[in-house]
């Protein structure tokens, strides 16, 4: 893999393909730039593709010790655009890679970008008293509290039951059988050093993005899944219509990783709305 180095001298690990517009991808907690390996072949004839291991992901130790917080992954991003040099760039953010570019949004604003797209996200994570929209509709400060105690006793069985124990009745059930799915992204979860994705986790639920949707001025395309094992329709609904002109796709009986499962309908989306015009 390439890599450069963030301002602090942490080096971040990346695959660079294709020429064109350039395109950043953006992965989900505890994944790899290899979530996007699906789309390539489509994407590199037009555009020039960046795909990170965020900070701490991939499989790659830390240098500096400096944890992901996500406010340092946007500024890794905001490294990584000026080590390319690049402008004009369509940013597209997975899950916490949807929360990293509201954060990058909010920190250094949208001269560079010309359009953006998040997957099956909530500007909020944790639900309180007047907000409902976050994880399972019910997962508040206390229930996260006893996550991250689960996460530090066992990690890899802990991200596993969080995404069976949602609203996906299939993904609960591939877990109760054991499916092979599950024992693969069980063996690789075990891989991984868990204290720097704990403190990911921290941060990202410590994080609320609903005041910078409706600062977005950029195009903004949204993917999300109508059987989120997270998020309800109603969580789709308030960033579409916080977000100004904001195009929204669910995907029907579809989990919380709606690009990956109706990948030719992703790629189709995703296509079309780079080709668009936007505020070039």
């Amino acid at each position: 893999m390439e890599h450069f180095l963030a301002d602090d001298g942490e080096k971040i690990h990346l695959k660079i393909s294709g020429t064109g517009r350039p395109v950043v991808l953006l992965h989900g907690w505890t994944s790899t730039h290899r979530d996007w390996n699906p789309f390539l072949e489509a994407l590199e004839p037009a555009h020039q593709v960046f795909r990170w291991d965020a900070r701490g992901h991939g499989g790659h130790a830390l240098r500096t010790g400096h944890p992901p917080h996500v406010a340092r992954m946007a500024r890794d991003l905001h490294n990584l655009l000026d080590h390319w040099q690049l402008q004009d760039v369509a940013l597209v953010g997975h899950s916490m890679g949807a929360l990293t570019l509201w954060q990058y949004l909010q920190d250094y604003g949208d001269g560079r970008v010309s359009r953006v797209a998040f997957i099956d996200q909530s500007p909020r994570l944790l639900t309180d008293d007047g907000w409902a929209m976050g994880i399972y509709g019910d997962f508040d400060a206390a229930r996260n509290r006893d996550f991250i105690r689960a996460l530090e006793a066992d990690f890899a069985e802990t991200v596993l039951r969080l995404a069976a124990q949602g609203h996906n009745a299939r993904a609960r059930s591939r877990y109760q059988e054991n499916a092979a799915g599950i024992v693969r992204a069980r063996a690789f979860l075990r891989q991984l050093d868990p204290a720097p994705l704990i403190e990911c986790w921290r941060s990202l639920t410590e994080a609320d993005y609903r005041a910078v949707l409706g600062k977005i001025r950029v195009p903004a395309l949204l993917v999300y899944g109508g059987a989120s094992n997270f998020y309800s329709t109603g969580t789709a609904l308030h960033v579409r219509d916080s977000i100004p002109n904001a195009l929204l796709h669910i995907y029907p009986d579809v989990d919380h990783a709606p690009h990956l499962v109706e990948r030719e309908r992703f790629t189709r989306d995703l296509l079309d709305f780079l080709r668009r015009p936007g505020n070039e």
